[in-house]
């Protein structure tokens, strides 16, 4: 921020060419009190001039009112309570020296008394504090303008938000940080003068004015720091929050700022464009991966994760915010990966060794991934319908592989709502009977099949006799219509009794 000197009473004080001297003890006065801001100096000799004084400045006096009946503890109560910062009395006016009594009540009311000598015109103390005035409105119209071009600048750097901010943060000598529709802090600068508690209530709150559609500056104290908020974007298209670590702006930091937030709203605008742009690039890309191609994509990306690699397909997954957030982790990271956006969700491409970012994505974004196992990019549409298979089998968030669903054997595989459909057909005499008739015949079957068609172990494990057991089979065979002394058909009714729903 400028540290030009402000139009202050301790500024008036310090003019030797005015001659001022400060009667009132400093230690005496409030503190700051010589340090305010003085809107301007007024000069008046009348017993209450309080009805013709503004706030905030310094009033001057030859002292003639109080030699008649003004009671000198009314007149300078009436200046406190008007808000006067100053008393300045013109000695060997009208009298030499200045009363005791006011000295006094200047002391007991916390206003500064200074003396005026008889050669420095009032005159030329209201000029000199309006030449000061000038001068610092001159002073902050140069910052701006300073500030602006500093500022056009960055904004043509490399990453040029990001440089724009931290520009924005020297200026104006204070912590700058912008949050996303998230509420997640994607800049800030200084980087670690914002403790986390601060940030997060930061967060919220962000979030909070972008899902309320709200577009004025918006203040917040957290902790004793005051924050201004301010949106970017307008109308329906907000896309961030900008947050300062000050307390109040005067208009040229305001106009600063405000330019800030137009460069800001438009480089986020540039970067949605690019944005969309790169992914109907990596889509495009995707297609040509999944014919086991992968030498288009290496030559237009520069690189892909090496091999063996694992590909995952996202259900439901928010694709703007996964993308963004899978960029930016890329970058910082530096570890090669590839997403692209298709019909049956986001796929995902990482090298085996960083297979873990597949569980931090479905973890942090609250999805369904399905992952393959490992393999080459020859083979990048076998793993891609791996990665589908493995999918499908996943109704909860998290990461659900694909050597899951075959870990156990070919049938689960294979065990499609349409297939136990057809199973749960073919045993529907068997289980019509058994319900009808209070049997077991389905158990009885299944024990026999475990026991690999073999009557007496199968036998001796439903504690019957190896006659019964027969007699059941031929009468289950002949429900369902199969010869079960030959394998095929066994192996069809194994496959039925797996398939179906118990």
């Amino acid at each position: 921020m400028d540290v030009t000197e402000q139009p202050t009473l301790r500024a008036l004080l310090s003019r030797r060419d005015l001659g001022l001297r400060l009667v009132s003890p400093e230690e005496d006065l409030p503190p700051g009190a010589l340090d305010q801001p003085l809107r301007w100096v007024h000069s008046s000799d009348l017993a209450d001039p309080t009805p013709f004084l503004a706030e905030d400045l310094a009033l001057l006096t030859t002292g003639t009112q109080l030699d008649a009946d003004t009671a000198i503890d009314l007149y300078v109560s009436r200046l406190a309570d008007r808000g006067v910062r100053g008393l300045g009395y013109g000695t060997e006016v009208h009298r030499a020296g200045i009363p005791d009594e006011l000295v006094a009540e200047c002391r007991s009311r916390g206003i500064p008394l200074f003396e005026v000598p008889y050669l420095t015109p009032f005159i030329a103390i209201a000029r000199a504090h309006s030449e000061a005035i000038a001068a610092q409105a001159y002073a902050r119209r140069s910052w701006a303008l300073d500030a602006q071009r500093a500022l056009a600048l960055a904004a043509l750097r490399p990453h040029g938000l990001d440089a724009t901010l931290a520009e924005l943060g020297r200026r104006l000598g204070a912590w700058v940080g912008m949050f996303d529709a998230s509420g997640a802090l994607n800049l800030s600068h200084p980087r670690t003068s914002a403790p986390s508690s601060r940030l997060t209530a930061l967060g919220e709150r962000a979030t909070e004015i972008l899902n309320r559609g709200l577009e004025a500056g918006q203040s917040l104290t957290i902790d004793g720091w005051t924050f201004m908020l301010f949106t970017v974007g307008r109308g329906g298209q907000l896309r961030g929050v900008i947050a300062l670590a000050v307390d109040a702006l005067d208009p040229e930091a305001r106009t600063v700022v405000t330019s800030v937030i137009a460069m800001a709203g438009l480089a986020l605008e540039q970067s949605d464009q690019l944005a969309r742009s790169r992914r109907r690039l990596y889509s495009q890309l995707l297609g040509s991966l999944l014919e086991n191609e992968p030498a288009l994509a290496r030559k237009v990306l520069g690189g892909l994760p090496s091999a063996p690699v694992t590909v995952a397909v996202a259900a439901d997954a928010p694709a703007g915010p996964l993308t963004d957030w899978w960029e930016r982790r890329r970058i910082e990271h530096g570890t090669p990966s590839f997403l692209a956006e298709s019909t049956e969700g986001v796929v995902m491409c990482v090298s085996v060794a960083d297979d873990a970012l597949l569980d931090e994505v479905a973890t942090r974004f609250g999805i369904r991934i399905g992952a393959s196992g490992s393999e080459s990019y020859d083979a990048f549409a076998r793993a891609h319908a791996q990665a589908l298979a493995a999918l499908r089998q996943q109704a909860d968030a998290g990461v659900f592989r694909y050597a899951d669903t075959v870990g156990s054997s070919i049938l689960s595989a294979l065990a499609t709502d349409e297939a136990r459909l057809v199973a749960e057909s073919r045993l529907a005499p068997l289980r019509d009977h058994d319900a009808r008739s209070g049997s077991d015949l389905e158990g009885s079957l299944r024990t026999w099949l475990e026991h690999d068609a073999r009557v007496d172990p199968a036998a001796a494990a439903l504690g019957v006799h190896r006659h019964t057991l027969r007699s059941r089979i031929t009468q289950s065979g002949a429900l369902l219509g199969i010869d079960l002394s030959s394998f095929p058909a066994r192996a069809e009714l194994w496959a039925l009794l797996q398939t179906a729903r118990d």
